[in-house]
Order: structure tokens, then C-alpha cells, then sequence
């Protein structure tokens, strides 16, 4: 009766047991689902040959308040077949997401034979969101308790998280910070005048503004330890992902889009050399001049090689060659040699508008980037591929059919492993591909 008691648990526990699957369908892939609900907003960590994906799933049907819950599913063969998924969260719906704000997940290498999984992730409450973190010794088979983040729990709002593992083994994050905003507008949850129409309107008072908007950075301590939250940055357009990475040297990078002069939203980049304790003063990556009263809602994306060369890569509104061409987003990327200044942005072809693009550095320092692309009624995920000199990129398309969006990746031993939501008229799911290098 063993069996029967234990499955009858798991389905109190989580409200599912055979509706959450990972389904592998020969050619596409893996396919990750909690049934009956919009399952959206994937991260993913790969270490050696496990590979953890983190997503929201969102009840579907008017009958009740639509509630988000945090999911994870593990692969132990480097992304070929996942485990079921489990559920994160301690408190029922509770998890506030967006594409540009997803579940966080970072894996950190242990004495056992399991990596533990720490999922970081943005919850709803009546004064404002929390960033609340979770961890799993196990595997993921189970996750402890939901903690605050120390500096994640102040008024306001606060969110666009990204986290990582550093050279010691301890999970760094960032993210954009409103308690500013939040107490001089007594306590109302806006951001603080940003415009989302895509307006290219300039206004005097963005800037200041913006000067609400803080960068956080925060060493997650496990056990005994202290968190260390401090603020490296002010001024940042808010609702724009971050970016963290960790070197080989101790070093810890960091990237979101800044509000400079004239309402101008380029892209940011600051270092710290002794662990996350001190950060060097912020400097910009490339003076694109994209000039909006608003957010853009594409933040960049950040990797870190083997040589601790960093590399970045965004997307940029670029004018049309002539007046009668319409101004149209395209990707970017620039290399650092040394964590203080870029070389020259480089041009990514894509083919329609590119957006939420990431990057990771393979074992052997060559680069992976994935973007979503639009084109005609179509969105798609595409894949570049470069040496480790960043010089031509390849580029294919590795979404099958359906509506692609928000993707991410992760570089195992020999392979890219890609994630992304998949949204159809009837369903909405997370499709997970290996990529053999």
C-alpha cells in the first residue's frame, strides 16, 4: 500500500498528480505541462549533465481569480527526458510572473551525488511583491520552505530578477527595486511613470524618475550565513530583465538597461572584483541613443567564458536607412577582454523583429544565443551559434510551429539545451529541445 499512500500525498500536496507530465515526442523534444492550466515563463541551469527548468503555470477559466504557481521538472541525462514536475511554492497561487520576469533557477554543485536547485522567484502581497526563494537537496524531488530575500521584502515593487552560482558555490542575484517609487507615491504600486506605448516622446522628468528605480544585488547565505543585500546602482528602466554572471575568479558581472541623459535606455554593465562585496562605478556597453519615454521590455542578455571575457547581448531600436523606412529592433552583441570596456557593438541578422534574447558560453568558450522572432503573424525562436572569438554567427530556427516566445538556454557537456513557452489556441506549454553541438 506503500505506493498508493505516497501518490496520494504527492496529489495533496501539489493538486496534481498525472496533469503534471514531461512528455518527449522523437524530433521536438520534450514537452512540460501541468494539464489545465497556461504553463508560461521558463529559466533554465544546466550543471554537467543535470539540467533544471523552472516555469509559472496559471489556472485557466473565469470562475475564479486566476492563480500562479511555481513549477520545476529535472533532467539527469543532459535535457533528453525530465522528470514530473514539482511544485515550488508553498503558498497556493501565489507567484507573480511575466516574460521578462520568470522563475530564476540556479544549480550548486554539492558533496552528493544531486546538485541542489535554489528557484528565486516574484510573489504577490497587499503592500507589494517579494522576492522569495526556495532550495531542493534532493534533486527537486522536494523543496523547503519559501524565505524572503533579504532587501526582497520592502514596500513597493520589485522584480526582473536574475540569479547565479559563483566560484564558491553560493547563489548571487540582482534585480530592479521600487521601494523608492512606492514611498513617494505613498505606497501605490505603479512604476513610476513609465510608459508602455513604445512612445519615443521625450520628457524631462524620466530621468529623475528613473532615479527611483535601484539596482539590488543580494549574496543568497544558506544555513547560519547572513544575506548581503546592497544597491549598485540607480537610475534603471524599470520592468527590463537584469543579467548576472559569475567568473572563474571570484568576479561577479552584472547588466540591466539604464535611463541615461535625454531619456535614452542603452545598456549598463558593472563588475565587482572581491565577490559582490564592492561594485566599480557602472559603464555603458554601447551608446546606442535609443531615445523612449517608456520601458522596452527587452532587457539584455550576459555571458561569461572560460577566460573571463564577458559577453553581452541586447536588442536596440535602429532608424531606417532612409526617412521613409520605419525605425525597427535589432540584436547586438560586444565582447569585454577585461571587465572595462566593450569593444564596438556587433550586428546578429535575424530575419523579422528579434526580441528577449539570451546567451550562454559553451566548455569550449564558443557562444549560444537564442531570441524570439517576429515575423509576419508568426513568432519563432531562432539559435546562433559562434567560435569563441565571436566572429560569424550561424543562425537556425529551432521552433517547430505554434506561437514561440520568451526562450531561454542552458550549455551542457556537448549540447545547447533551449526552453521556451509554446502557445496555441487550445494549449500552452513549455517545449524543452536538446541541441548536440
Amino acid at each position: 500500500m506503500r505506493g498508493p499512500v505516497i501518490r496520494a500525498a504527492i496529489v495533496l500536496l501539489y493538486g496534481v498528480s498525472l496533469a503534471a507530465s514531461a512528455a518527449t515526442s522523437p524530433g521536438r523534444g520534450v514537452t512540460l505541462r501541468i494539464a489545465g492550466r497556461a504553463n508560461a515563463t521558463p529559466s533554465i541551469a544546466a550543471l554537467g549533465d543535470v539540467v533544471a527548468v523552472a516555469w509559472g503555470a496559471t489556472t485557466l477559466g473565469s470562475s475564479r481569480r486566476a492563480a500562479t504557481d511555481v513549477f520545476v521538472a529535472v533532467s539527469r541525462d543532459g535535457g533528453r527526458r525530465f522528470g514530473s514536475p514539482r511544485r515550488v511554492n508553498d503558498i497556493d497561487g501565489d507567484a507573480s510572473l511575466g516574460g521578462e520576469q520568470p522563475p530564476r533557477v540556479a544549480l550548486v554543485a554539492g558533496a552528493g551525488l544531486e546538485p541542489s536547485i535554489v528557484v528565486v522567484w516574484t510573489a504577490k502581497r497587499p503592500e507589494g511583491t517579494r522576492l522569495l526563494l526556495a532550495r531542493s537537496d534532493d534533486g527537486g524531488t522536494s523543496f523547503g520552505r519559501a524565505t524572503a530575500i533579504a532587501g526582497g521584502e520592502a514596500a513597493g515593487n520589485r522584480g526582473w530578477e536574475s540569479i547565479a552560482t559563483d566560484r564558491d558555490g553560493q547563489v548571487v542575484a540582482v534585480w530592479l527595486d521600487h521601494r523608492e517609487a512606492a514611498a513617494a507615491t505613498a505606497g501605490t504600486m505603479n512604476h513610476a511613470g513609465h510608459n508602455h506605448s513604445g512612445s519615443g516622446t521625450t520628457n524631462a522628468d524620466g530621468v529623475a524618475r528613473a532615479q527611483l528605480s535601484k539596482l539590488y544585488f543580494s549574496r543568497l547565505a544558506r544555513g547560519a550565513g547572513r544575506d548581503e543585500t546592497q544597491t549598485i546602482a540607480a537610475g534603471v528602466c524599470y520592468c527590463c530583465k537584469t543579467a548576472v554572471a559569475a567568473g572563474s575568479d571570484g568576479s561577479i558581472y552584472a547588466a540591466w538597461r539604464h535611463v541615461y541623459p535625454g531619456n535614452v535606455r542603452d545598456i549598463a554593465f558593472t563588475v565587482s572584483r572581491d565577490g559582490g562585496r564592492t561594485f566599480v562605478a557602472p559603464l555603458r556597453v554601447s551608446d546606442d541613443q535609443w531615445v523612449l519615454d517608456g520601458c522596452p521590455e527587452n532587457g539584455p542578455g550576459m555571458a561569461v567564458d572560460s577566460r573571463n571575457r564577458v559577453h553581452v547581448v541586447w536588442p536596440t531600436l535602429v532608424s531606417g536607412s532612409t526617412p521613409d523606412v520605419e525605425p525597427t529592433l535589432e540584436l547586438f552583441y560586444a565582447i569585454s577582454n577585461d571587465g572595462r570596456s566593450f569593444a564596438p557593438r556587433q550586428r546578429i541578422p535575424a530575419e523579422g523583429v528579434p526580441r528577449h534574447v539570451q546567451i550562454a558560453a559553451a566548455s569550449d568558450d564558443s557562444l549560444i544565443l537564442v531570441w524570439e522572432e517576429q515575423a509576419s503573424d508568426t513568432r519563432r525562436i531562432v539559435m546562433a551559434r559562434t567560435d569563441g572569438n565571436a566572429g560569424r554567427f550561424s543562425r537556425r530556427v529551432v521552433s517547430d510551429s505554434g506561437r514561440a516566445i520568451y526562450p531561454a538556454l542552458a550549455a551542457t557537456r556537448n549540447a545547447a539545451v533551449v526552453v521556451w513557452a509554446n502557445v496555441a489556441s487550445d494549449q500552452s506549454v513549455i517545449q524543452v529541445k536538446r541541441l548536440e553541438e
